[in-house]
């Protein structure tokens, strides 16, 4: 008798796996560094055009024609003004004509102008530059016009594409690369656990702006309200500047990102900010981040040694310090090295420890990140650990005190395959983990905190000052 054989059902391609299908095919020999822009531009350009055909017919239905083409009747809801040559309806029908790149550049451009809010966010003569094949250009106008961005029944879908497209950009790029985008299940992680409700959300090496999204998606998860935060940023790469700033616009969400991109260090745009949550995935041990006679005196390491010139990680350490407001939390990702680096780290990390700023200590399971493959931890830092009222989901909270303690996590053992040779921690995790850490901060829930073994431990500012590969 003949063995059946057993037929295994294909899964189903998702809308934004589709896209990014179509959308790949096409790239030929741009580099995925270059192609992005080239793409989340043109998912930019079709979104906003989108909402203002909306609006204009909107007006149009309320008998108002003679204000369709008054800027005012669209910024009050929100909405860009476009004039005729930058909306998608005539990119899409100019997209074979040979001089269709300088049409997108010049539609961009006169969007930037007409639109204050988006001044410094979108690329300037950059299809014509990069010389791609008009012909593929055509073919991408296409497939970004199957996103149907505004009647679509799933909520956000061009936040979703957005979002998807750049992290497969980011996994595109790989190692040594990659560095506007923080994994999407690390981002919700930090915020879980620091739970910004409201107040003064800053991120000093914002990337993309993942940080903020991920920030206004927990807030709507868990009840609150986003018009309670106020987002500030700032991001060194003019490109990935023009990034975040488009990644916000298209989800609506207002931040001040600085006048325009600058390194963090050498210009602070938000000098006198307090901030009372800070999320922020800094580069890895970037070295020669200043010049040996530059930064000696600067404020922001006032109480403390000296970050080294040979490595970054401390000074955004202790740049982070001082941008907390007096009840401030930051949620940060460093490498694991810096937890036990020498010098005068290891007398910063000391001194961290003594002026009790260290909440918790959190390592990440291994190839979590798409630009690299190190060890990385999770650092929470506290400005305030002792007892105190707390905004949680439930209302207000009380938080026992804790300055005299640290938390120790190993994830290692967590998280699922992602990608076939990246992992992620799977919202269970993630939800495991952060009832761990706020069972261990609470006072009515710290009966139920246990220490496990290769897992969790709470360990005091005594033995943590014993141990000499920490401090």
């Amino acid at each position: 008798m003949a063995t059946k054989k057993k037929v295994t059902k294909k899964k189903e391609k998702s809308f934004e796996e589709t896209l990014w299908d179509a959308a790949n095919k096409l790239r030929g020999s741009v580099e995925s560094s270059e192609y992005k822009h080239i793409v989340l531009s043109l998912i930019f350009l079709k979104f906003i055009s989108d909402t203002f055909e909306k609006q204009r017919q909107k007006l149009i239905d309320a008998g108002l024609e003679k204000h369709i083409d008054m800027v005012p009747a669209y910024t009050k809801d929100n909405v860009f003004y476009l004039p005729p040559e930058s909306r998608w309806s005539f990119v899409q029908q100019n997209a074979k004509q040979e001089d269709i790149a300088l049409k997108i550049d010049t539609a961009l451009s006169t969007i930037e102008k007409t639109n204050k809010a988006l001044q410094g966010a979108l690329p300037k003569n950059y299809f014509s530059q990069l010389e791609f094949d008009t012909s593929k250009l055509a073919a991408l106008v296409d497939v970004v016009d199957n996103i149907e961005t505004l009647n679509s029944p799933h909520k956000d879908i061009v936040g979703r594409v957005y979002e998807y497209f750049l992290a497969k950009f980011a996994i595109a790029e790989g190692k040594g690369k990659g560095e506007f985008y923080t994994p999407k299940s690390v981002v919700n992680l930090i915020a879980e656990l620091i739970e910004p409700y409201r107040g003064k959300i800053y991120d000093p090496c914002c990337g993309s702006g993942g940080m903020f999204v991920q920030s206004m998606k927990f807030i709507k998860n868990h009840k609150g309200n986003t018009k309670d935060v106020a987002i500030y940023g700032q991001e060194a790469t003019p490109t990935t500047f023009k990034l975040a700033k488009m990644n916000l616009a298209i989800r609506g969400i207002s931040a001040n990102l600085g006048v325009a991109a600058k390194d963090t260090f050498a210009k602070d745009q938000h000098e006198l900010l307090k901030a009372d949550f800070i999320m922020a995935n800094p580069p890895f041990n970037q070295k020669d981040w200043r010049d040996s006679s530059e930064l000696l005196d600067d404020k922001r390491w006032s109480g403390f040694d000296v970050p080294p010139v040979s490595n970054a990680n401390y000074g955004w350490i202790l740049h982070m310090v001082s941008k907390l407001s007096e009840n401030g939390i930051a949620g940060f990702i460093l490498s694991s090295g810096s937890t036990s680096a020498s010098g005068n780290e290891y007398k910063i990390r000391k001194q961290l420890i003594e002026n009790n700023l260290i909440e918790a200590i959190i390592t990440l399971p291994r190839d979590m990140f798409y630009n690299t493959d190190i060890s990385v931890t999770l650092w929470i830092l506290n400005k305030n650990k002792e007892a105190k009222a707390h905004q949680a989901e439930e209302g207000i909270v009380n938080l026992r005190a804790r300055s005299e303690e640290v938390l120790f996590m190993d994830l290692r053992r967590l998280g699922s395959e992602f990608e076939k040779k990246y992992i992620e921690l799977t919202d269970k995790d993630i939800k495991d983990v952060s009832s761990i850490f706020h069972n261990w901060q609470r006072g009515d829930r710290f009966d139920n905190y246990k220490n496990k073994v290769e897992f969790c431990y709470s360990a005091s500012k005594k033995e943590i000052i014993k141990k000499p590969e920490f401090v």
